[in-house]
């Protein structure tokens, strides 16, 4: 009987404390943060309209994904040339110039996204985008509460980079 009870209860407070992880289901949940999806949604975009965003955020994925993986593996080597006993300058400051060259290789395409973003949108759409704080960074410190390229988990809704 002791056995049943026990395992009754650890069943019941592993669904107690796990059930909030699905309160709102997928997606950006209740009143969450930015998200394309409510963004669009404020600005009122034709059907035309997220049928191109659509494709242009797919190929803007397309191509900065290959570049943040370089970043991230380029990043780790960095991370263990420092991590040695004896760190070589010579390799870390060739390492960092490399990660430096592929993140402007990325704000490069980024903003090529927003200028190609811009193009789709009507003048009142571009100005209510503005004031939506496109692109703003949310939470505190210099990167807005990001840390790092690991950062990019927008959920389920696309992404207005």
């Amino acid at each position: 009987m002791k056995k049943i009870t026990f395992t009754m209860i650890a069943v019941f407070l592993g669904l107690l404390l796990t059930s909030q992880a699905f309160a709102w289901g997928p997606g950006p949940g209740k009143k969450s943060g930015y998200c394309r999806g409510a963004v669009l949604e404020e600005l009122n975009v034709t059907e035309d309209q997220k049928t191109k965003l659509d494709a242009l955020q797919l190929q803007h994925f397309k191509a900065v994904h290959p570049l943040r993986e370089k970043i991230r593996d380029k990043s780790a080597a960095l991370r263990k040339l420092w991590l040695q006993v004896d760190p070589d300058k010579n390799k870390i400051m060739a390492k960092q110039k490399e990660v430096r060259v592929l993140r402007d290789q990325l704000e490069d395409n980024k903003t090529a996204y927003r200028f190609e973003v811009n193009k789709i949108l009507t003048p009142k759409q571009k100005e209510k985008l503005a004031k939506c704080g496109w692109n703003k960074k949310s939470g505190f410190g210099p990167r807005g509460g990001k840390r790092g390229e690991q950062w990019n988990g927008h959920g389920n809704c696309l992404y207005l980079p």
